[in-house]
């Protein structure tokens, strides 16, 4: 169990950032008794354009963005901190950042499901566990399962879990994981993403403070 954290870091493209992301995040925040929750989006990946479904809007709207749907929170902040690193985002080096600020304590990561399973394959996973605990929650239509089954197998000799599945201890650091069920709000950016280049309505799915803007800024049509 995930005890003592103070922080969340809720890391991603948000491309857009929509009411799932939010709701997840005001969730994990309230069964770890968190003090704040961390956005931090993503520098734009080098391999995708600007325009239609499947691109990646520029960092400084993306950026902009987080910040206007988080703003009637005070419990969530933003972390520009990728976007002006610029380049390739790596988890690691943000977490071994944030650990050098708040002087080596050890934030809460928050991750769906789906990433959380292919961490394996990103930079340095077997340090990433060892910098923050994680917070892994469920993402439609995936609505359980267990740390069993997700764990990369890179790193999965490295955990205690626990008998239900439902947490996990690092041998040697001494990070936590735990999965956090989270109301089963079945949107998704791709979605959002696809109903703006048809130009249907993206009312509710989208935080109404930045709506008019996504859809006027013509990013994704």
């Amino acid at each position: 169990m995930i005890r003592g954290a103070r922080t969340g870091v809720f890391g991603g493209t948000f491309n857009p950032i929509h009411a799932g992301h939010l709701r997840a995040a005001e969730e994990v925040v309230d069964a770890l008794a968190l003090e704040r929750m961390i956005f931090v989006p993503s520098a734009n990946p080098p391999h995708k354009s600007v325009g239609g479904e499947d691109s990646i809007a520029p960092a400084k709207d993306r950026l902009e963005w987080v910040r206007a749907a988080i703003s009637d929170n005070p419990r969530f902040a933003v972390d520009a901190v990728e976007i002006e690193r610029g380049g390739a985002s790596y988890t690691v080096d943000t977490l071994r950042g944030l650990s050098e600020q708040n002087r080596g304590e050890r934030p809460v990561f928050c991750i769906g499901c789906d990433a959380f399973v292919e961490m394996g394959s990103w930079r340095e996973p077997e340090v990433i566990f060892g910098l923050a605990h994680f917070a892994v929650t469920t993402r439609p239509p995936v609505t359980c399962g267990s740390l069993a089954d997700w764990l990369p197998k890179v790193v999965r000799d490295d955990f205690e879990i626990a008998d239900d599945g439902r947490s996990a201890r690092h041998k040697a650091s001494g990070c936590s994981l735990e999965v956090i069920e989270i109301s089963a709000l079945d949107i998704s950016a791709s979605d959002i993403r696809r109903r703006l280049q048809e130009g249907r309505s993206v009312r509710y799915l989208l935080p109404e403070s930045i709506r008019k803007s996504v859809e006027q800024s013509g990013v994704y049509v």
